[in-house]
């Protein structure tokens, strides 16, 4: 997150140059905004912290039951599903197709490869414990 308040602070700066043509102002103001983006920043980290520390799986466990929700679809969809229709197929006793996941479950599978991605990388920076 410091990374991106270093890079919004030139584009903060520019924005609000438009309305506080006094430099020392201007830099009182974005200043002011960055903080209060960081201390937004923090405080969602504590919020995390307490959920994933919780002992109970319905505060602690919400993330989990995503992923798991995601795998069992992606697994309905792409082999249960198909394979179901398949051997009904070749018994004589032709089932019709299930209901199609595909666009809201790529939708959903994205993003969370996308988390699992970030968390990855923060794997590598040795942010994560």
């Amino acid at each position: 997150m410091l990374g991106l308040l270093g890079a919004l602070s030139p584009i903060l700066d520019k924005v609000l140059g438009a309305f506080l043509p006094d430099p020392v102002k201007r830099q009182e103001v974005v200043l002011t905004i960055l903080g209060q983006l960081q201390a937004s920043d923090q405080a969602q980290m504590a919020v995390n912290a307490a959920e994933a520390g919780h002992a109970s799986i319905f505060v602690a466990g919400w993330r989990p039951f995503i992923g798991w929700c995601c795998g069992s679809a992606l697994a309905f969809q792409y082999v249960v599903a198909p394979l179901a229709v398949w051997i009904s197929a070749s018994a004589g006793h032709p089932l019709p197709a299930p209901p199609a996941l595909d666009a809201v479950l790529w939708e959903l599978m994205f993003g969370m490869l996308g988390m699992g991605a970030l968390r990855s990388y923060e794997k590598i920076k040795g942010v994560a414990k």
